[in-house]
């Protein structure tokens, strides 16, 4: 049985698609970009600030979910430029600390939606 979870403390969806969708234990999280749930604007001060509430808004939809950062188990980390790896990197730690942070893979792409630096989507557990 699958459950859309949604959260206005994250941005809706641009998209045909939900936030997330949980089935059994098991949590898919869309890819979030930097839109600010409270504005609908894009945070695109720096690639730091971006990062952060791409990270915040993914947070917002686990705690929806009765979930943690602890709890994702994989990340997909799409990147416009691949030189500002150490700069999103440096945010995402502050997330995920090294000794259970999730797997991951980090791709740099041509675009994003709405032409933003970074995306992120997950899986997730729930404990």
């Amino acid at each position: 049985m699958k459950r859309i979870i949604h959260t206005d403390k994250a941005p809706a969806a641009i998209g045909p698609y939900n936030q997330a969708v949980l089935v059994d234990q098991t949590l898919y999280v869309s890819g979030q970009i930097a839109i600010d749930p409270a504005t609908g604007e894009l945070v695109q001060d720096s690639i730091e600030a971006e990062t952060h509430q791409v990270l915040k808004n993914l947070g917002a939809i686990l705690v929806a979910a009765g979930a943690h950062y602890k709890d994702v188990i994989k990340c997909s980390v799409f990147v416009k430029d691949m030189h500002q790896y150490a700069r999103i990197n440096a945010v995402y730690a502050e997330y995920f600390e090294a000794e259970w942070a999730p797997a991951r893979e980090l791709v740099e792409v041509v675009n994003l939606p709405r032409f933003v630096n970074v995306e992120i989507s997950l899986i997730a557990t729930l404990p």
